[in-house]
Protein backbone atom coordinates (compact mmCIF):
# COMPACT_ATOMS: atom_id res chain seq x y z
CA UNK A 1 0.00 0.00 0.00
CA UNK A 2 0.86 3.62 -0.83
CA UNK A 3 0.99 5.96 1.97
CA UNK A 4 1.73 10.28 1.92
CA UNK A 5 3.49 11.55 4.38
CA UNK A 6 3.41 15.45 4.67
CA UNK A 7 5.90 17.28 7.30
CA UNK A 8 8.55 19.55 6.79
CA UNK A 9 10.80 18.51 9.14
CA UNK A 10 13.36 17.04 7.36
CA UNK A 11 14.52 14.28 10.35
CA UNK A 12 10.71 13.54 11.15
CA UNK A 13 10.12 12.96 7.66
CA UNK A 14 12.96 10.37 7.20
CA UNK A 15 12.21 8.98 10.53
CA UNK A 16 8.35 8.01 9.21
CA UNK A 17 9.08 7.21 5.84
CA UNK A 18 12.00 4.92 6.77
CA UNK A 19 9.61 3.45 9.54
CA UNK A 20 6.72 2.98 7.49
CA UNK A 21 8.65 1.33 4.91
CA UNK A 22 10.20 -0.99 7.14
CA UNK A 23 6.71 -1.88 7.85
CA UNK A 24 5.94 -2.60 3.99
CA UNK A 25 4.01 0.25 3.00
CA UNK A 26 5.81 2.47 -0.10
CA UNK A 27 5.99 6.01 1.09
CA UNK A 28 6.02 9.80 -1.01
CA UNK A 29 7.17 12.81 1.15
CA UNK A 30 6.04 16.50 0.66
CA UNK A 31 7.41 18.97 2.64
CA UNK A 32 4.77 21.85 2.16
CA UNK A 33 0.98 22.25 0.82
CA UNK A 34 1.63 23.04 -2.92
CA UNK A 35 3.39 19.84 -3.06
CA UNK A 36 1.05 18.05 -1.06
CA UNK A 37 -1.85 18.63 -3.03
CA UNK A 38 -0.16 18.34 -5.86
CA UNK A 39 0.23 14.40 -4.91
CA UNK A 40 -2.77 13.67 -3.34
CA UNK A 41 -4.57 14.76 -6.23
CA UNK A 42 -3.03 12.81 -8.51
CA UNK A 43 -2.02 9.46 -6.82
CA UNK A 44 -3.96 6.82 -5.42
CA UNK A 45 -2.48 6.69 -1.70
CA UNK A 46 -4.29 4.23 1.04
CA UNK A 47 -3.71 7.32 3.16
CA UNK A 48 -1.57 9.79 4.20
CA UNK A 49 0.36 11.05 7.99
CA UNK A 50 -0.17 15.30 7.50
CA UNK A 51 1.47 17.60 9.72
CA UNK A 52 -0.68 20.44 10.99
CA UNK A 53 2.29 22.95 11.40
CA UNK A 54 3.93 23.38 7.40
CA UNK A 55 5.37 26.89 5.84
CA UNK A 56 2.39 28.07 3.70
CA UNK A 57 -1.10 26.61 4.08
CA UNK A 58 -1.02 24.64 7.16
CA UNK A 59 -2.03 20.86 7.13
CA UNK A 60 -6.04 21.91 8.33
CA UNK A 61 -6.12 23.74 4.87
CA UNK A 62 -4.60 20.76 3.27
CA UNK A 63 -6.80 18.40 4.14
CA UNK A 64 -10.10 20.73 3.55
CA UNK A 65 -8.83 21.24 0.31
CA UNK A 66 -8.62 17.70 -0.63
CA UNK A 67 -11.97 17.00 1.01
CA UNK A 68 -13.60 19.47 -1.36
CA UNK A 69 -11.61 17.88 -3.91
CA UNK A 70 -13.10 14.59 -3.05
CA UNK A 71 -10.34 12.75 -2.39
CA UNK A 72 -11.12 10.83 0.35
CA UNK A 73 -8.06 8.68 1.60
CA UNK A 74 -8.01 8.71 5.76
CA UNK A 75 -5.83 11.18 7.13
CA UNK A 76 -3.98 10.74 10.76
CA UNK A 77 -2.51 14.71 11.57
CA UNK A 78 0.36 15.12 13.65
CA UNK A 79 0.78 17.98 15.83
CA UNK A 80 2.76 19.49 18.97
CA UNK A 81 -0.95 21.13 19.89
CA UNK A 82 -2.34 19.02 22.36
CA UNK A 83 -5.47 20.90 24.05
CA UNK A 84 -9.06 18.85 23.17
CA UNK A 85 -9.96 22.24 21.14
CA UNK A 86 -7.05 21.84 18.69
CA UNK A 87 -8.16 18.52 18.13
CA UNK A 88 -11.25 18.90 17.44
CA UNK A 89 -10.55 21.51 14.82
CA UNK A 90 -8.34 18.64 13.17
CA UNK A 91 -11.30 16.20 13.14
CA UNK A 92 -13.46 18.95 11.55
CA UNK A 93 -11.52 19.54 8.96
CA UNK A 94 -11.47 16.36 7.72
CA UNK A 95 -9.25 14.46 9.77
CA UNK A 96 -9.76 11.08 10.67
CA UNK A 97 -7.04 10.82 13.91
CA UNK A 98 -4.67 13.33 15.13
CA UNK A 99 -1.74 12.31 17.22
CA UNK A 100 0.32 14.49 19.24
CA UNK A 101 4.08 15.57 18.87
CA UNK A 102 6.49 13.59 20.34
CA UNK A 103 4.72 10.32 19.82
CA UNK A 104 6.26 6.56 19.71
CA UNK A 105 6.35 5.34 15.79
CA UNK A 106 4.84 1.98 17.41
CA UNK A 107 1.73 3.62 18.35
CA UNK A 108 1.61 5.78 14.71
CA UNK A 109 1.72 2.34 13.03
CA UNK A 110 -0.98 0.96 14.69
CA UNK A 111 -3.52 4.36 14.09
CA UNK A 112 -2.27 3.91 10.37
CA UNK A 113 -2.96 0.39 10.15
CA UNK A 114 -6.12 1.43 12.32
CA UNK A 115 -7.68 3.39 9.71
CA UNK A 116 -6.76 1.12 6.86
CA UNK A 117 -9.02 -1.17 8.49
CA UNK A 118 -11.53 1.22 8.98
CA UNK A 119 -12.01 2.22 5.50
CA UNK A 120 -11.44 -0.99 4.15
CA UNK A 121 -15.69 -1.09 3.86
CA UNK A 122 -15.16 1.56 1.75
CA UNK A 123 -12.49 1.08 -0.35
CA UNK A 124 -12.40 -0.87 -3.97
CA UNK A 125 -10.59 -3.30 -3.24
CA UNK A 126 -9.34 -4.85 -0.25
CA UNK A 127 -8.49 -8.43 -1.18
CA UNK A 128 -6.33 -9.51 -4.46
CA UNK A 129 -6.43 -12.46 -5.98
CA UNK A 130 -4.78 -14.44 -8.51
CA UNK A 131 -5.13 -18.27 -9.76
CA UNK A 132 -4.84 -19.69 -6.45
CA UNK A 133 -2.96 -17.19 -4.86
CA UNK A 134 -5.11 -14.59 -2.62
CA UNK A 135 -4.05 -11.70 -0.21
CA UNK A 136 -6.19 -9.82 2.37
CA UNK A 137 -4.45 -5.81 1.92
CA UNK A 138 -5.71 -4.97 5.31
CA UNK A 139 -4.93 -7.96 7.68
CA UNK A 140 -1.82 -8.36 5.44
CA UNK A 141 -2.20 -12.18 5.10
CA UNK A 142 -1.57 -14.08 1.98
CA UNK A 143 -2.82 -17.65 1.26
CA UNK A 144 -1.93 -20.30 -1.95
CA UNK A 145 -4.10 -23.45 -2.14
CA UNK A 146 -5.36 -22.99 1.39
CA UNK A 147 -1.27 -22.80 2.96
CA UNK A 148 -0.69 -19.73 4.96
CA UNK A 149 2.57 -17.95 3.77
CA UNK A 150 4.31 -15.69 6.21
CA UNK A 151 5.77 -13.09 4.39
CA UNK A 152 8.21 -10.23 5.84
CA UNK A 153 7.13 -6.35 5.30
CA UNK A 154 8.79 -5.95 1.72
CA UNK A 155 8.09 -9.60 0.39
CA UNK A 156 4.59 -8.91 0.58
CA UNK A 157 5.01 -5.25 -0.65
CA UNK A 158 6.36 -7.16 -4.45
CA UNK A 159 3.54 -9.48 -4.23
CA UNK A 160 1.46 -7.09 -3.39
CA UNK A 161 2.86 -5.34 -7.01
CA UNK A 162 3.26 -8.34 -8.73
CA UNK A 163 -0.64 -9.27 -7.90
CA UNK A 164 -1.90 -5.85 -9.12
CA UNK A 165 -0.41 -6.24 -12.30
CA UNK A 166 -0.81 -9.82 -13.07
CA UNK A 167 -0.20 -11.12 -16.44
CA UNK A 168 1.54 -8.08 -17.31
CA UNK A 169 4.85 -8.11 -17.17
CA UNK A 170 7.22 -5.43 -14.37
CA UNK A 171 10.64 -4.49 -14.82
CA UNK A 172 13.27 -3.61 -12.76
CA UNK A 173 12.88 -0.15 -12.56
CA UNK A 174 9.22 -0.32 -12.41
CA UNK A 175 9.32 -2.62 -9.08
CA UNK A 176 12.29 -0.31 -7.18
CA UNK A 177 9.51 2.74 -7.97
CA UNK A 178 6.70 1.00 -6.25
CA UNK A 179 8.06 -0.94 -3.81
CA UNK A 180 11.00 1.03 -2.61
CA UNK A 181 9.84 4.44 -3.62
CA UNK A 182 12.97 5.32 -5.56
CA UNK A 183 14.94 5.46 -8.98
CA UNK A 184 16.71 2.55 -10.37
CA UNK A 185 19.97 1.90 -9.95
CA UNK A 186 21.20 -0.36 -12.55
CA UNK A 187 24.40 -1.49 -10.33
CA UNK A 188 21.84 -2.51 -7.65
CA UNK A 189 20.66 -6.46 -7.16
CA UNK A 190 18.42 -5.73 -4.42
CA UNK A 191 15.26 -6.21 -7.29
CA UNK A 192 16.63 -10.00 -7.88
CA UNK A 193 17.53 -10.57 -4.25
CA UNK A 194 14.02 -9.87 -3.06
CA UNK A 195 12.04 -12.02 -6.15
CA UNK A 196 14.38 -15.11 -5.11
CA UNK A 197 13.15 -14.80 -0.93
CA UNK A 198 9.72 -14.36 -2.53
CA UNK A 199 10.11 -17.04 -4.41
CA UNK A 200 11.34 -19.65 -1.92
CA UNK A 201 7.90 -19.15 -0.36
CA UNK A 202 5.33 -18.40 -3.11
CA UNK A 203 6.97 -20.54 -5.77
CA UNK A 204 8.87 -23.43 -4.08
CA UNK A 205 6.45 -25.54 -1.86
CA UNK A 206 4.39 -25.89 -4.56
CA UNK A 207 3.85 -28.00 -8.07
CA UNK A 208 3.33 -24.75 -10.35
CA UNK A 209 5.53 -21.86 -10.18
CA UNK A 210 3.72 -19.00 -10.73
CA UNK A 211 6.77 -16.04 -11.00
CA UNK A 212 8.33 -16.33 -14.11
CA UNK A 213 11.51 -14.33 -15.03
CA UNK A 214 11.43 -12.42 -18.53
CA UNK A 215 14.74 -12.15 -19.59
CA UNK A 216 15.73 -8.42 -20.59
CA UNK A 217 12.01 -7.26 -19.44
CA UNK A 218 11.65 -7.74 -15.78
CA UNK A 219 9.49 -10.30 -14.04
CA UNK A 220 5.25 -11.77 -14.58
CA UNK A 221 3.32 -13.09 -11.98
CA UNK A 222 0.85 -15.70 -13.74
CA UNK A 223 -2.69 -16.03 -12.12
CA UNK A 224 -2.30 -19.85 -12.32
Amino acid sequence: MRLLVVEDDAKIASFLAKGLGQAGFSVDRAADAETALRLASTEPYAAAVVDVMLPGADGLSVVQRLRESSVRMPVLFLSAKRSVEDRVRGLRAGGDDYLTKPFSFSELLARVEALLRRGAAGQEVSRLTAGELSMDLVRRQVVRAGRTLELKPREFSLLEYLMRNAGRPVSKAMILENVWGYDFDPQTNVVDVLVCRLRDKVDRPFATKMVETMRGVGYVLHPR
